[in-house]
């Protein structure tokens, strides 16, 4: 391909048809056979199927293979890259949930929806939930940090790249109701965090791994604390336009900077340790 845009345009494609082709299937669940979640074994070879196809590079045209591969980056990561690069990874989320604490008493966050658990069978609704974060792990990485930040990245770096990423990350995330430009900052922060381990170890198994089981938690907060994913808290916290910033306002700044600090240089090593091979 030449130049970023067919990949970045590829990518929003893949991307929102592996993720609407799910949620139609839940919607569908939702209103037929609940009982059962049949959602789930109808996904599961749609997903095995989309990631051979989009991120390993198989099936017809045979033409086409190699770019399909290239732009999936679903590349083997080297086994001592993993233990730095999930780490990183980690210490990239604590400081975006705590980021999230800082913004959350500028402005109000909105409350995330979802379906109401009680209304379905315990074992439907986790299996839901399970496919729901391996959708988000293998699509959206394979979109976000394989299509489209591969594309940019290779022609105009990585600081563009994941910021532009993010931007689109949280664009197609703009179809929730809930989500407005308020909650930007924070996906283009989770972008970040993703973005910059695909780049270190030139893959997308780190941050599937983190991203599928960042979903899962968040889902299982939602559904057993009513906490949003972007949230730090279930109860929403006065903003400091009300009370005026307090104890626990600089106590969040405070962890955030030292958290965030930590985060570099936990990223510097990676990006190191990777070039040193």
């Amino acid at each position: 391909m030449s130049g970023p845009v067919p990949s970045v345009l590829l990518g929003l494609f893949i991307g929102l048809a592996g993720a609407l082709t799910w949620s139609r299937l839940v919607v569908a669940n939702t209103r037929s056979l609940s009982a059962i979640p049949w959602a789930v074994v109808v996904m599961a070879p749609l997903l095995a199927l989309w990631w051979h196809y989009f991120a390993r590079g198989r099936g017809w045209p045979r033409r086409t293979a190699e770019v399909r591969k290239l732009l999936g980056r679903a590349n083997r990561v080297p086994d001592h890259l993993w233990g730095p690069a999930l780490g990183a990874g980690m210490l990239g989320l604590m400081s975006t949930l705590l980021l999230q604490g800082v913004l959350a008493r500028l402005v109000t966050l909105p409350q995330q929806r979802d379906l109401d658990p009680s209304q379905y069978p315990l074992f439907t609704v986790f299996s839901w939930l399970v496919m729901s974060a391996a959708v988000s792990g293998v699509v959206e990485e394979t979109a976000a940090r394989g299509y489209i930040q591969g594309g940019i990245e290779r022609r105009y770096g990585i600081a563009p790249a994941i910021l532009l990423t993010g931007m689109l990350f949280g664009a197609s995330h703009f179809t929730h109701p809930e989500v407005g430009i308020v909650l930007l900052p924070f996906y283009i922060a989770v972008s970040a965090v993703y973005g910059l381990l695909a780049s270190a170890t030139n893959s997308i198994y780190p941050s599937m791994v983190l991203h599928g089981g960042g979903n899962l938690f968040s889902a299982f907060g939602l559904v057993v604390q009513g906490r949003s994913e972007w949230a730090p808290s279930a109860a929403p916290a006065p903003t400091i336009w009300e009370t005026g910033p307090d104890g626990p306002f600089f106590v969040t700044l405070g962890a955030l900077a030292i958290m965030g600090v930590a985060t570099v240089m936990a990223y510097r090593g990676l990006f190191r340790l990777a070039r040193s091979q």
